[in-house]
């Protein structure tokens, strides 16, 4: 587009008078507006020197170049991702002025004097006059560090621009030939930028400019689009509550409107936009026109919905679970009481036969346990908090059940277990119990001739504690060590033996899931388990919980 003539002549050029002067309004406070921005903005003249910057420019470099004196390069140090560094002479903003190009999606690390470092993506784009010849640079700096800590980079983006639209409202005085050199600068800046859509409206709405960033988020050119209505870009139930003329009348009242809604662009796809509409106003308050800025999130939203309808499904899943786990502990119980009701009819029945007594005992106490461990299971089920689980467990009951249910292979293996006396703590019953007999049961698979197996039971030392970072040194802990003679676990497998189906012996039939679920029940009551071995002399599983 052509820049406004000052003189008394009439121009050419076929704008209405209130468009050019809209027009020459945007460019004399467009100083103002980029240094309100957040975006990371500056420029240079054809040697590289720099000849102004934003706030925000200075806030990434973390200083303040001197203008007219200082290169481009505005930061401490440059890199580039693989963390070498990068020479001034090939750096982006080098290539555009020699090359007279821009040079665009470019990854660099920019370090600060005090020695941090933010990756950030430059866009420097070469500033021609009329003859054609580079008068200098402007680069906008994107930080993308957020981006590539914690893949939230949309929203990130959405916070670090959506102050873009700022208010322009001071008269445009007569200009000099630098400042129509500065004009001719911010010009180029605006229609470059293709990441927004950032155009103006008369006070009607209608189009009076068009930059990249338009034709890329609309699809309309700028011939197609200039002196047309803004109404088109939005979908036609919005344009029947006459939504366009509201968002108008909002930002004549208040100064600005925003709002995040589907949008229509040339080829009738949607797209989901962040839209700031900012008004004009002349030295007597008068509203001349509107700045409208438009930001494409689409992927965003569909993001958003697609963790929502993730969130759904998982809610299904765990309400089919709950159902699952209620059903199979009601009908588990059904057989167990019929296994209870005839054992205790068989049991007058043998009075003069002892040994058949016990044995039978010893079923209807199997029994007993198991009903005692589904109604575990129903409660686990039913619970919402797991902190409601947590009840005062004694460790040497839990251990003598487990003992209880390993007594046929105990005998048959010729298994010793010593054990301390053990304490009470506040636990999780029914997967203390599984600890346990997982870790009994391991033993047990792994030995050799002779097992022995020693439980062992101590208050944790403040010195050992401070050894496990994921350990609350405020805490009491008690130290519960599982020590076998069995075959011992080879140095390789020792990082691995927690980890979800890892087995370690491939001729005893396993799951690969015990000791992963060893794990997983002390991270649940906020422990630390651990393991130490020698092959053909044993191992050692140490597990602090908190008393």
């Amino acid at each position: 587009m052509e820049t406004i003539n000052n003189s008394s002549e009439e121009s050419s050029d076929h704008t209405s008078y209130a468009s050019k002067k809209l027009y020459s309004e945007f460019y004399h406070e467009g100083h103002n507006l980029i240094d309100r921005i957040s975006a990371a903005i500056y420029t240079c003249d054809n040697n590289g020197i720099i000849t102004f910057y934003n706030n925000a420019a200075a806030e990434i470099w973390g200083r303040r170049p001197d203008v007219g004196k200082d290169l481009w390069c505005g930061s401490w140090k440059i890199y580039n991702t693989e963390g070498s560094p990068v020479p001034l002479d090939t750096c982006p903003m080098a290539i555009a002025l020699k090359e007279g190009r821009a040079v665009k999606g470019e990854e660099i690390v920019i370090e600060r004097p005090d020695g941090e470092r933010i990756n950030v993506i430059p866009f420097p784009q070469p500033i021609f006059d009329f003859s054609g010849n580079i008068t200098g640079a402007i680069n906008l700096l994107v930080d993308i560090t957020e981006k590539r800590n914690y893949e939230i980079a949309l929203v990130e983006s959405e916070k670090k621009y959506k102050n873009l639209a700022a208010l322009l409202d001071k008269k445009v005085q007569k200009r000099t030939a630098t400042l129509k050199s500065s004009e001719e600068r911010y010009h180029k800046m605006i229609e470059e930028v293709e990441d927004y859509a950032i155009i103006l409206l008369d006070v009607d709405g209608t189009i009076l400019n068009w930059n990249k960033g338009a034709e890329k988020i609309k699809g309309y050119t700028e011939k197609e689009i200039v002196g047309k209505n803004f109404r088109i870009f939005y979908l036609e139930k919005d344009r029947e509550l006459k939504l366009p003329e509201q968002l108008i009348g909002i930002a004549t009242e208040k100064g600005k409107a925003m709002l995040e809604a589907w949008r229509l662009r040339k080829n009738g796809t949607r797209f989901w936009g962040s839209i700031s509409i900012t008004a004009l106003h002349d030295d007597n308050n008068n509203v001349i026109g509107f700045s409208k800025v438009t930001r494409d999130l689409t992927e965003r939203k569909l993001a958003e919905e697609k963790l929502q309808e993730y969130a759904k499904e998982l809610e299904f899943q765990n309400q089919k679970l709950d159902q699952y786990a209620f059903v199979a502990s009601h009908d588990l119980q059904v057989p167990l009481r019929k296994i209870t009701t005839y054992a205790s009819i068989l049991e007058t029945k043998i009075d003069k036969l002892p040994e058949a007594k016990e044995d039978l005992n010893k079923i209807v106490s199997s029994a007993m346990r198991m009903a005692a461990l589904i109604n575990e299971i129903l409660k686990y089920s039913r619970v919402s908090n797991t902190e409601e689980l947590f009840e005062k467990t004694d460790l040497n009951r839990i251990l003598k059940n487990v003992k209880d249910d390993f007594e046929i292979i105990i005998q048959q293996s010729n298994v010793i277990i010593k054990n301390d006396l053990l304490p009470v703590i506040k636990a999780i019953p029914i997967q203390i119990y599984q600890l346990f007999s997982n870790l009994i049961e391991n033993a047990i698979k792994f030995s050799n001739e002779n097992p022995v197996i020693e439980i062992i039971s101590k208050e944790s030392t403040a010195e050992e504690i401070n050894n496990y970072p994921d350990l609350d040194p405020k805490v009491k802990y008690i130290e519960l060590i599982f020590k076998d003679n069995g075959k011992g676990i080879e140095s390789q497998y020792i990082d691995q033996i927690f980890n979800l189906f890892q087995r370690i012996d491939s001729v005893n039939n396993g799951t690969g899931i015990g000791l992963a679920t060893c794990k997983k029940i002390v991270e649940n009551h906020k422990g630390h388990i651990d393991v130490t071995s020698e092959v053909n002399i044993g191992s050692c599983f140490k597990i602090l919980l908190p008393v």
